[in-house]
């Protein structure tokens, strides 16, 4: 009997899998998910229901575990608490300070405006949800490049934009409070190529709120540029919603998917553990090291 199957949801993205949860640590299973991850950018497990401590067993068969936000908690006195079971909520208990989880109501590409390796994968359990709204929307940037004219391809091939999360911050605050200005300017001014070329030779466009000013170009011509490429990536041909259930599993490749959340009622108790799998490829480098390079 085959350990697990996959289904393919659209043509350019997402594939429903169906494994045994006892199974899902075997070496030839998690093989086979890997292999999936690549080719369809996002994989959806229905009603898996994992433990943390299962998802946190197969993180680790997956690949090294990161935690990558824990600083963006805004109890210090939590962090010592915090595992790498990073809970995603809104409301009382939360421990995230809320604008960053605001943040993800726009399209992003995990850990961009982190000086490190660009994380891998991204994986997210629906522990509990909102009665409206809460889809998690993806989009893939590898598709999206590939089915680009070639002569916009040619014209934007070289191009490289620096990525802030002032930038993603802006999206949320009708004027950013100065004291919180100061802490997101912490973050480092990221330089990343606009067209990603990875090992394999597969191209993917590099997206999100994050993404601010193309060097070489005027800021609007650039900030025109870059909301133009994700309308592009974000068209059906190429995005997949996902209308969770309760004990949903889902992993999506971080190095070719952005990803967004539709608005949902913020005192519903909406909860999502996530963890992470640290990434080998470093994708930009801070504004600083590159102008001194």
């Amino acid at each position: 009997m085959t350990a697990i199957t996959f289904e393919p949801v659209k043509e350019h993205i997402g594939s429903l899998v169906h494994v045994d949860k006892a199974r899902l640590c075997e070496p030839e299973v998690v093989q086979a998910i890997r292999d999936a991850m690549e080719q369809r950018g996002v994989l959806v497990f229905p009603e898996l229901h994992l433990t943390d401590a299962e998802q946190l067993a197969f993180t680790d068969a997956f690949g090294q575990r990161l935690n990558y936000t824990s600083a963006a908690i805004e109890d210090s006195t939590k962090r010592d608490e915090a595992t790498d079971v990073y809970k995603i909520a809104l409301g009382k208990g939360a421990t995230l300070a809320p604008e960053f989880v605001y943040a993800t109501w726009f399209w992003h590409t995990d850990g961009v405006t982190v000086d490190q390796p660009l994380p891998k994968a991204t994986m997210l359990s629906a522990r509990k949800l909102s009665p409206t709204g809460g889809q998690t929307e993806f989009a893939n940037t590898f598709a999206a490049w590939a089915q680009l004219p070639k002569a916009e391809q040619a014209a934007i091939a070289e191009l490289k934009v620096i990525h802030r999360l002032e930038a993603a911050m802006r999206h949320v605050f009708r004027e950013i409070p100065e004291d919180r200005l100061a802490r997101f300017r912490q973050a480092p001014e990221m330089v990343v190529p606009l067209v990603w070329t990875q090992p394999d030779g597969r191209q993917s466009l590099v997206l999100g709120s994050h993404a601010d000013e193309v060097i070489g170009m005027s800021y609007v011509a650039g900030r025109s540029l870059i909301e133009r490429l994700i309308e592009w990536a974000a068209q059906p041909e190429f995005s997949y919603s996902h209308d969770w259930r309760e004990g949903d599993f889902v992993i999506w490749n971080n190095h070719g998917v952005m990803h967004r959340v539709v608005p949902y009622d913020e005192e519903s108790g909406r909860n999502m553990h996530r963890t992470s799998i640290m990434g080998d490829l470093r994708l930009g480098r801070p504004r600083t090291a590159t102008a001194a390079a």
